[in-house]
Protein backbone atom coordinates (compact mmCIF):
# COMPACT_ATOMS: atom_id res chain seq x y z
CA UNK A 1 0.00 0.00 0.00
CA UNK A 2 1.41 3.40 -0.99
CA UNK A 3 2.11 5.94 1.73
CA UNK A 4 4.01 9.21 2.10
CA UNK A 5 7.69 8.57 2.90
CA UNK A 6 7.80 11.63 5.20
CA UNK A 7 4.59 11.66 7.25
CA UNK A 8 3.24 8.17 6.55
CA UNK A 9 -0.12 9.38 5.25
CA UNK A 10 -1.92 6.52 3.49
CA UNK A 11 -5.38 5.52 2.29
CA UNK A 12 -8.09 6.01 4.94
CA UNK A 13 -11.42 4.20 5.00
CA UNK A 14 -14.89 5.42 5.91
CA UNK A 15 -18.51 5.49 4.85
CA UNK A 16 -20.40 7.29 2.10
CA UNK A 17 -23.79 8.25 3.54
CA UNK A 18 -26.76 8.98 1.26
CA UNK A 19 -29.73 11.23 2.06
CA UNK A 20 -31.66 8.11 3.04
CA UNK A 21 -28.94 7.17 5.53
CA UNK A 22 -27.66 4.23 3.51
CA UNK A 23 -23.98 3.56 4.18
CA UNK A 24 -21.46 2.32 1.62
CA UNK A 25 -17.74 1.75 2.05
CA UNK A 26 -15.43 4.34 0.51
CA UNK A 27 -11.76 5.33 0.54
CA UNK A 28 -9.99 8.64 1.10
CA UNK A 29 -6.80 8.65 -0.97
CA UNK A 30 -4.01 11.19 -0.34
CA UNK A 31 -2.48 13.14 -3.22
CA UNK A 32 0.82 11.27 -3.55
CA UNK A 33 3.53 12.24 -6.02
CA UNK A 34 6.71 10.41 -7.02
CA UNK A 35 9.57 12.91 -6.92
CA UNK A 36 13.34 13.00 -6.97
CA UNK A 37 14.46 14.34 -3.60
CA UNK A 38 17.75 14.96 -1.84
CA UNK A 39 17.99 12.80 1.28
CA UNK A 40 21.27 12.54 3.15
CA UNK A 41 23.12 14.27 0.30
CA UNK A 42 21.96 11.72 -2.27
CA UNK A 43 19.25 11.91 -4.92
CA UNK A 44 16.48 9.39 -4.29
CA UNK A 45 13.08 8.77 -5.81
CA UNK A 46 10.41 8.79 -3.09
CA UNK A 47 6.64 8.99 -2.81
CA UNK A 48 5.53 12.13 -0.99
CA UNK A 49 2.15 13.74 -0.31
CA UNK A 50 1.63 17.25 -1.66
CA UNK A 51 1.18 18.60 1.88
CA UNK A 52 4.79 17.68 2.72
CA UNK A 53 5.99 19.16 -0.58
CA UNK A 54 4.17 22.44 0.00
CA UNK A 55 5.35 22.80 3.60
CA UNK A 56 9.00 22.37 2.58
CA UNK A 57 9.66 19.13 4.48
CA UNK A 58 11.28 17.74 1.31
CA UNK A 59 14.07 19.25 -0.77
CA UNK A 60 13.52 18.47 -4.44
CA UNK A 61 16.56 17.51 -6.50
CA UNK A 62 17.63 20.04 -9.14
Amino acid sequence: MAACAICGKATAFGNQISFAGNRNNRTFKPNLQKIHAVIGGRKTRITVCTRCLKSGKVQKAA
